[in-house]
């Protein structure tokens, strides 16, 4: 098959990236790992965007960016708002926005599997082909090194596929390295290291642990409602919180200690009534067991969300293009420190730089690719497809498991230090050197495959940046250093 331009992804960022494109006159073709709409985190959460009047464009960006440690580019930003107030309104027709004042009201709450819907309804009115279920595992290049490409394996026909294309953009997420959060399960970085093979580079790697709060017997995450609980250890004492950042690395050291427990007692009304509009499935795990969380007492754990709500990616130029010709980036794929600097963009800017990003990446990859020829391309991908050495059977639950303990346990990221990074770091490089000699695989099986090669070779960036910023800032908490804390 052959387009103008193929997208990879199917959540948020890749569906505006296909619009975009498409809108741009391009012959678009969108693979995706699962069913586009229902793919990535969106699809589980209630949305917000950043989406703020031009007027008080300046204002919002200086106010964010004053917690971002000096890493952000107000510029950056400021192009974000802009084109997130552009593009979200053209949505009017197709998701009902909740309306106040007779207008609808974009800052509000939408929910995320009707607006993905919506998405893909406009994605397939705009004429992109749209091959579900189909899981890119490799970039194909032209002999001059530019992108020409991707393939994959058909994951419920069988086979393999394979797209020529004039550009590529990436909007495969980010990945919570398998931490259980909810929608999560794919991003599992296949994106970052097809680019990184293609030589592309990444930047704010450090910046990937956030964590947010849910039941302790759920993978239900919401940071907002959180925010009304009163928090007790397990002999009932109130565990005082403070304000911002903070709040989740002194809930994190109490659960080091033990078992942390909360009731969303203040709560308000207004935020009772709310969520089961915006997110009916928030309350569902409290009502399998009978609880009423804004009554009772439940105990809660924090989910790593790695580079999804951390902010470290590949690196993109304004239009997103990365340092490969003809590939591109959107979403939580790419680096988003230019945005919101060392602290978590969250939800809202997340949404807004999707929507932009994609906007921008959908129209840049169809310019590039009017300027190409047709070219022969040839696949590039390595770990976990073509074995360095002789093929061998790798364990691959355990070494997934192994990355999961290194990348979520509080007391390995969320609280750093040199040694515990360096210890963190010598195992996943041992499991780099398995994967890349020896793990492959066809069919299902590749997926897993790629999917163990993509995880392990996240965690090693991330505990490489890591290692490699000294201080503490943002995000990045090192035990060790903390002189220069933002």
């Amino acid at each position: 098959m052959k387009a103008d331009v193929l997208v990879i992804g199917g959540g948020l960022a890749a569906t505006w990236t296909a619009l975009a494109a498409a809108q741009a006159g391009g012959d678009v073709v969108l693979v995706d790992k699962g069913y586009c709409g229902t793919s990535g985190v969106t699809a589980t959460a209630g949305v917000t965007h950043w989406f703020v009047e031009p007027r008080d464009h300046e204002r919002a960006v200086a106010e964010r960016h004053a917690h971002a440690g000096g890493l952000a580019d107000p510029e950056q930003a400021l192009r974000v708002l802009r084109t997130t107030w552009e593009r979200l309104p053209t949505l009017d027709r197709y998701y009902p926005f909740p309306v106040r004042d007779g207008e609808p009201d974009r800052t509000n709450n939408v929910r995320g599997p009707e607006y993905l819907r919506a998405m893909r309804g406009l994605v397939h009115r705009a004429g992109v082909r749209i091959l579900d279920h189909h899981p890119a595992l490799e970039l194909l290049l032209r002999p001059d090194g530019s992108a020409g490409g991707a393939a994959g394996v058909r994951r419920q026909a069988g086979g393999n596929w394979q797209v020529q294309a004039g550009a590529v953009v990436l909007a495969t997420g980010g990945t919570a390295f398998r931490s259980h959060l909810l929608g999560s399960r794919g991003n599992t970085g296949d994106g970052h290291l097809m680019a990184v093979e293609a030589g592309a580079r990444l930047s704010g790697m450090e910046f990937s642990n956030y964590y947010t709060l849910a039941p302790a017997y759920s993978t239900m995450a919401r940071s907002m409602t959180y925010l009304f609980g009163t928090y007790t250890d397990a002999d009932g004492r109130v565990i005082e919180l403070p304000s911002g950042p903070d709040r989740n690395r002194v809930l994190g050291a109490a659960m080091l200690r033990g078992p942390v427990f909360t009731t969303l007692d203040r709560a308000p009304d207004w935020v009772r009534r709310k969520m089961p509009v915006v997110q009916p499935n928030f309350l569902l795990p409290f009502t399998r067991r009978g609880i009423d969380p804004y009554t009772d007492r439940f105990e809660v754990t924090l989910l790593g969300e790695g580079t999804i709500r951390g902010v470290g990616g590949l690196v993109v130029a304004p239009d997103c293009a990365t340092d490969v010709p003809g590939l591109f980036a959107a979403g939580d794929v790419a680096s988003r420190v230019p945005v919101v600097g060392a602290i978590s963009g969250g939800g809202s800017p997340n949404s807004a730089w999707a929507v932009s990003s994609g906007t921008w990446a959908g129209r840049a990859a169809v310019r590039y690719a009017r300027g190409t020829k047709a070219s022969p391309v040839r696949p590039i991908g390595r770990a976990g497809i073509r074995p360095g050495g002789r093929p061998a059977t790798v364990d691959t639950t355990a070494v997934i498991d192994v990355v999961r303990e290194e990348l979520n346990a509080y007391d390995k990221n969320m609280f750093r230090d040199e040694a515990g990074l360096r210890r963190s770091l010598a195992l996943l490089d041992s499991l780099w050197t398995d994967v890349e000699a020896g793990l492959t695989g066809t069919g299902r099986d590749a997926v897993t495959a790629r999917e163990t090669a993509s995880l392990v070779a996240m965690g090693r960036w991330v505990k490489e940046a890591a290692l490699r910023r000294r201080e503490s800032l943002g995000m990045h908490w090192r035990t060790d250093r903390q002189e220069a804390a933002a």
